[in-house]
């Protein structure tokens, strides 16, 4: 409440300091109202109030425009952050099936290439069975031919030693009956 009483005292201290009458050109007071109330009309003649108000709706209008682009630009930027994010999505779910797709196709081409190596092995194994039953029986005609050409050898000086010519001619001609016989 004090502080009241001095705001008061403080407002109405300057009135009181004017000397004699109120409607007077002397009155600083009278003079200081008339020169406001004067100013306040040129003011509404000249309709500056209106000016002002005009002015300040087209900047709030301004505002309003500014604050509805801000709010447009913002949305528009939360779509393409939100487009940003699908696409990430999809493209790191495409990497994904990449990968997975690549792994598939690494085990497929694994079996295959194991597949072509045993089919490659085997190959290789019947080729060299192939070749040790040729060279085996090659080894076996070789051995007989030797031992052939042994027993006939042997033959020869054996019956040359105990036959005659005409047992020779006669055993020469049985044997050629006998291989005759067996090659039919």
């Amino acid at each position: 409440m004090k502080r009241l009483s001095v705001l008061f005292a403080l407002m109405v201290s300057p009135a009181l300091a004017a000397t004699g009458p109120f409607f007077s050109l002397r009155n600083t007071d009278f003079v200081v109202t008339l020169a406001f109330l004067l100013f306040v009309g040129i003011l509404v003649y000249f309709r500056v109030p209106q000016i002002v108000g005009g002015l300040l709706d087209k900047r709030a209008e301004g505002i309003r425009n500014d604050l509805a682009e801000a709010r447009r630009l913002r949305e528009e930027a939360q779509e393409i952050y939100a487009s940003y994010e699908r696409r990430q999505r999809e493209v790191k779910t495409q990497a994904d099936e990449i990968v997975a797709n690549a792994k598939r196709e690494a085990v497929l081409e694994a079996e295959k290439a194991k597949t072509a190596l045993q089919l490659s092995i085997e190959r290789r194994l019947k080729a060299a069975e192939e070749q040790i039953a040729s060279a085996e029986g090659d080894a076996v005609r070789a051995v007989r031919d030797r031992a052939i050409q042994t027993a006939i050898s042997a033959a020869t000086e054996i019956l040359g030693k105990q036959a005659t010519a005409e047992q020779r001619a006669a055993g020469i001609d049985k044997a050629i009956d006998d291989v005759a016989r067996r090659l039919n």
